[in-house]
């Protein structure tokens, strides 16, 4: 049995074990306290582990990725390629998430300080109220010390300024920086090696993930926020059915092959809700699975794990018009306009960790005036709505790497369509 096979298995267990053990459940016990202490921190320790290498991960293969192009106008072409394709998308993932709020109004007639009784006055502490600006946003991208980016997973985007500052570094200086390069590139090999053997606990990690996940989570929220969840998942669903357009328009290919070769990163995706996280599995699906180059592969997906959202940027713009309609609050044109920026610019500063969104969220609705005190209605679903946005998350990121990778010349057609990969 396939590894994914096996987590889609644990995930459905994980599920079934949660609901059982849910208050509101057929057994009618209340178990979320014994999954939450004895269960739970064994999933803890497997994400830890992931995190342990998601630094390394990035920085190294992008190093590898970037250094393995030895033409440096190849290097500019395909990042020039990644950078503008990933901002088009999410831009166009905004869009999206409006025209779905507009339509279905979820926000409309919403009772808010009925919601927030029913969460059990959750306040959203974790919200960031600093204002954006150029500022703010040149610190989340620009480190000050190289060992304090290095040290965490909250400032990814400096992870990858460093990492491509230091791959053109090493191309630029040429022969007398081979040794530099090969280790490395050796380091880079380590690092899939790590996670290669840290992969094959996923199934009992993603088990004692989910099933606290479920126990916990009351179904009241979800009842009075129904409109909105439907309303996130119809807008995700057509901004993962426009990536088969995208291969078919863009790389003038079937669709199918991606579409049944993804559910493997998809199933790792929607269990860790981190797209961090699923980037190991994705870089070896797009490049063993897919015929994705292995350049390609180390440099654009790590870069679309930092900066490419689509999911996010959906779910911030759906947000932003749900709590501005609960408010009876109307938009103008230049609040549309700056929600479209912040929303877009949010995505791609978002975490990629689990509910990594709500921090961005804080952002966004400040930018247009929304009250943030709102954003904890929907803590409650959040987590649920996370692991389809994380879905599509990882998704784009692997169009994105196909297409670019295909119109670069590198792809291996031959692989994509093998039935037996």
């Amino acid at each position: 049995m396939k590894l994914w096979q096996k987590v889609v298995i644990s995930l459905v267990l994980g599920i079934g074990c949660g609901y059982l053990l849910n208050a509101g459940g057929p057994l009618h016990y209340d178990g979320s306290n014994v999954l939450k202490e004895y269960v739970l921190p064994f999933g803890n320790a497997f994400l830890s582990l992931i995190k342990m290498v998601i630094v390394p991960l990035i920085f190294f293969s992008l190093i590898s990725g970037v250094t393995s192009m030895t033409d440096q106008g190849a290097f500019r072409r395909v990042g020039l390629k990644a950078v503008i394709s990933f901002l088009l998308t999410a831009t166009f993932a905004v869009l999206i998430g409006l025209v779905f709020a507009t339509v279905f109004t979820p926000g409309k007639g919403v009772n808010l300080d009925e919601i927030l009784k029913t969460t059990g006055g959750i306040t959203p502490s974790a919200i960031g109220t600093e204002p954006f600006g150029l500022q703010k946003l040149l610190n989340e991208i620009v480190p000050e010390n190289f060992i304090h980016a290095m040290s965490n997973n909250e400032h990814i985007l400096q992870v990858v300024l460093l990492a491509i500052f230091t791959a053109v570094i090493i191309m630029s200086i040429g022969e007398k920086a081979r040794l530099v390069r090969d280790v490395c590139q050796s380091a880079a090999h380590v690092v899939f090696k790590m996670i290669e053997a840290i992969m094959k606990l996923s199934p009992y990690g993603v088990f004692c993930i989910i099933a606290p996940l479920v126990s916990s989570q009351g179904l009241d929220v979800i009842k009075y926020l129904a409109i909105l969840i439907v309303t996130v998942a119809c807008a995700l669903l057509l901004q993962y059915l426009l990536f088969g357009v995208m291969i078919v328009v863009f790389g003038r290919l079937s669709p199918l092959p991606f579409y049944k070769k993804v559910l493997e990163t998809q199933s790792f995706a929607f269990s860790t809700r981190s797209s961090k996280a699923t980037l190991p599995t994705a870089m070896r699906v797009v490049n063993e699975r897919m015929g994705v180059s292995k350049s390609s592969s180390s440099f654009i997906l790590p870069l679309g794990a930092a900066i490419n959202m689509d999911g996010t940027a959906i779910y911030l713009g759906i947000c932003s018009l749900f709590f501005a309609q609960a408010y009876g609050m109307h938009f103008t044109l230049q609040q549309y306009l700056v929600l479209i920026l912040t929303a877009t610019l949010g995505s791609i500063g978002a975490a990629g960790i689990p509910s990594g969104s709500i921090i961005m969220m804080g952002m966004v609705f400040s930018s247009v005036g929304l009250p943030l005190g709102g954003i904890a209605v929907i803590l409650g679903i959040d987590p649920i709505l996370d692991m389809l946005r994380t879905t599509v998350n990882i998704t784009g990121d692997s169009v994105i790497t196909l297409l670019v990778d295909k119109s670069e010349g590198t792809f291996n057609e031959k692989t994509y369509y093998d039935k037996s990969l």
